[in-house]
């Protein structure tokens, strides 16, 4: 039964729902841009917003002092090491060399050495106390860079003094900036779905249905992609509120909408069949027919078995005799499937 719909009519009605998909994807592409520039309305506060800018300056000055006398105190602890690491060197190397002399000196023992071991005994000397004093610099320098590590500390204590309090009051501007901007979008969305009702209601029947189902698709995603994410949480509450509050809506509309086609339903059954006919839609008719499905009641009949000529639920004709060769025919066809005469159905276009 489907063959009777125009193959044309098929291919340029699925191309007319390409039309709503695509327009519906720019709307969206659109929609986005504008709901992610919308972050960019406010600046986000930041803690230093909510110093004291006099000691907010001087702690900075502090930790500015701080750093360049930790760095310069690490520099030049730094290079004392190295230095004493030198001296260390060079008194190990002058260590070595003169206990390899005494021993020569002793197994010699020659008294003209006596003042040569004077002298490199004194050398010796010399060295230690050199690398003696290396070590007291990097003692120094050790110290030094204690000291600053500590003044950055002491620092960073006051830096973070000041900002707990306005880590507090920061957060609270995020929050109050992030309903703001929520305000923002759900301004932007609400329309957007009253516009989609109204659309639903009043035009995805009619001409222009693929840019009204365009434009419906486009509003439910701003929805439930672009605004239901930006939720104020409040521990989940709200986002279960506002899931309640949308399938009660939604529900009480498919009720409301279920009791309306049984009123309909129930009153057009009670109608004479002719006059039922004339309620029904040839393309509609076809495809309820090529589902096994009676187009008066929408229930399912046997159409197969060749005796059903009419809806055992609701008694409207399904098939009947041409009446120019007597063939038992669709009783909503148009013409004689086996010899062409025109048949008056009375059904709507």
């Amino acid at each position: 039964m489907s063959k009777g719909l125009r193959l044309t009519e098929k291919w340029l009605h699925r191309a007319l729902w390409l039309v709503a998909f695509a327009f519906a994807s720019f709307l969206i592409g659109l929609g986005g841009k504008l709901v992610e520039n919308m972050a960019d309305v406010e600046e986000v506060p930041t803690i230093e917003q909510f110093i004291d800018p006099a000691q907010l300056a001087a702690v900075r000055a502090d930790e500015e002092a701080a750093d360049k006398r930790q760095t310069a105190a690490r520099e030049h602890h730094e290079q004392a090491t190295e230095k004493h690491e030198v001296a260390t060197s060079n008194t190990r190397s002058a260590r070595a060399t003169f206990d390899n002399w005494l021993a020569t000196r002793s197994v010699t023992a020659r008294p003209d050495q006596d003042a040569e071991l004077i002298a490199r005994t004194e050398a010796l000397d010399v060295l230690e106390a050199e690398e003696r004093r290396a070590l007291g610099v990097v003692e120094g320098q050790r110290q030094a860079l204690l000291d600053a590590t500590q003044q950055a500390e002491r620092a960073t204590r006051r830096r973070a003094d000041l900002e707990l309090p306005a880590i507090d009051k920061r957060d609270a501007a995020i929050e109050s900036l992030n309903l703001r901007v929520f305000a923002y979008r759900l301004a932007l969305t609400l329309p957007l779905l009253l516009a989609a009702g109204w659309l639903f209601k009043h035009k995805r029947k009619g001409p222009s249905w693929p840019f009204a189902w365009g434009f419906i698709f486009f509003a439910l995603f701003a929805f439930f992609f672009e605004l239901v994410p930006y939720l104020p949480s409040y521990g989940g509450y709200v986002r279960y509120i506002v899931g309640i509050i949308v399938t009660v809506v939604a529900g009480r509309y498919a009720i409301q909408a279920l009791q309306r086609y049984l009123a309909r339903q129930k009153e057009s059954e009670a109608l004479p069949d002719a006059q039922r006919r004339q309620t029904l839609s040839y393309d509609t008719v076809m495809v309820r027919l090529g589902k096994s499905v009676c187009p008066g009641c929408e229930r399912q009949v046997d159409l197969k078995d060749g005796a059903t000529d009419f809806c055992p639920h609701c008694g409207i004709g399904l098939f009947n005799r041409c009446g120019g060769c007597a063939t038992r025919k669709n009783a909503f066809g148009r013409f004689c499937f086996a010899c062409g005469t025109a048949a008056s159905t009375s059904l709507a276009d």
